[in-house]
């Protein structure tokens, strides 16, 4: 069995567990509905407050937050094993089991959880993206599809690689390491406006160190008429690939930090 067919049985089996408390994954998912309408009514306020934000207008700054949404919360969905299980594989001496196996560790610990609630949050960021084509008047074009499609997908790439710091992090200290949320829950909020709006120090960290402006903001500016500085619209192909390069990087460091795995004797 190929891993990506291995990956696509164990997303299977894990929706279908949660599908067995029907209203126990309602009531979760609404939770989430929920929470996420909460980040989107901030935007809300905002366009109500303002009438622009630097050159971004508001139907702008729904469409940059819908692809943050969607981005960051299909991550969640489906990468859920390195986002929330792995710490504890390595707490619970859980990852000695998990390396006898005759597959990759990645690959088991991806197929290992996944978050079906997180439909919620991807659904809400799905409407925001549609509220800030129509608002914007974006004219969709099959390259603009593609860009769109370009960006969400490496980001995808990108923020499983984040999550990633913690997980190599958490080999050597065996406690879940929070600095690096700070990349990625705070990536995620920070990130979900244009970066131009930002000081200097936040826009290198977020086009240098974790490169969200590079794989959604780029894209998106260039998909809105409004390129970010002023860059030609080639680049919004382009940059995304930051975040798989990012992914690269880190699943090596991964490798790399998994020689100096030590039991925690649990």
């Amino acid at each position: 069995m190929n891993t990506l067919r291995l990956y696509r049985k164990s997303m299977a089996m894990l929706i279908r567990s949660h599908m067995q408390y029907p209203a126990s994954f309602l009531m979760q998912t609404l939770a989430q509905l929920v929470m996420e309408g909460g980040e989107m009514l901030a935007v809300i306020l905002l366009v109500n407050r303002f009438d622009h934000l630097n050159q971004w207008m508001p139907g702008d700054l729904y469409f940059f937050f819908g692809v943050m949404s969607v981005s960051f919360y299909i991550t969640e969905c489906f990468g859920r094993g390195v986002t929330g299980a792995f710490p504890y594989m390595v707490r619970s001496g859980q990852l000695d089991t998990v390396m006898l196996r005759p597959r990759g560790v990645l690959t088991q610990v991806l197929c290992a959880d996944a978050d079906p609630r997180r439909i919620a949050c991807i659904a809400v960021g799905t409407v925001s993206l549609v509220i800030g084509s129509r608002m914007s008047g974006i004219v969709w074009t099959a390259p603009k599809v593609l860009m769109l499609l370009e960006s969400i997908c490496c980001a995808f790439w990108l923020i499983l690689g984040l999550f990633m710091i913690e997980a190599i992090l958490c080999v050597y200290s065996v406690k879940s390491v929070e600095l690096a949320n700070a990349l990625t829950y705070g990536g995620r909020s920070a990130c979900q406006y244009p970066i131009d709006t930002y000081p200097r120090p936040l826009r290198v960290l977020f086009t240098v160190v974790a490169p969200f402006a590079l794989v959604m903001h780029v894209p998106a500016s260039h998909i809105l008429g409004k390129p970010l500085f002023g860059w030609p619209e080639w680049t919004g192909f382009v940059t995304p690939l930051a975040g798989l390069a990012l992914f690269g990087v880190m699943y090596t460091l991964f490798r790399m930090a998994m020689r100096h795995y030590r039991s925690t004797g649990s």
